[in-house]
């Protein structure tokens, strides 16, 4: 039995009892069956509205899911010519906001960047490193003076 019957049920169940709306308690029962009938039509709209949004996820899914086999089918990683996977990425965490995110060596060696989630400068001070060629593959390399990986 769905809300709805089931207001529609206490309705009936009123009318059948013979509750007086002219009395304070008649009145009562009728404002309150009156409001749960508005709850239960505004439930029976959001359970509609939530199937076609569900129903249209589905779809958009399995659209997606097709584009993706589609164009993925043929990409190999170890084709790959962009230099990403000879690329070291360093863990830094913006004294700021505390958001930790990676950068790799070259914007390292740029010496600052701007925190993607609070927009902070953060200046990279790379010349406390101990390498000899500056490459700071090992070393502890310093955003404000934290050590951020």
């Amino acid at each position: 039995m769905t809300v709805m019957e089931k207001v529609s049920y206490l309705k009936g169940l009123a009318e059948g009892l013979g509750v007086d709306e002219s009395t304070k308690e008649g009145k009562l029962f009728k404002a309150i069956i009156d409001v749960l009938d508005d709850m239960a039509s505004d439930l029976e709209s959001l359970e509609d509205y939530t199937e076609e949004l569900t129903e249209q996820v589905d779809a958009i899914d399995e659209d997606l899911d097709s584009l993706e086999t589609d164009f993925y089918e043929d990409y190999d990683e170890d084709d790959c010519d962009c230099g990403c996977e000879d690329a070291d990425f360093y863990d830094i965490t913006c004294p700021n906001c505390e958001e930790e995110f990676s950068v790799d060596e070259e914007t390292l060696l740029e010496g600052s960047i701007e925190c993607p989630n609070c927009g902070e400068k953060l200046e990279f001070d790379i010349e406390d490193c101990d390498c000899d060629d500056g490459d700071c593959g090992d070393c502890s390399c310093h955003c404000d003076g934290e050590d951020d990986h």
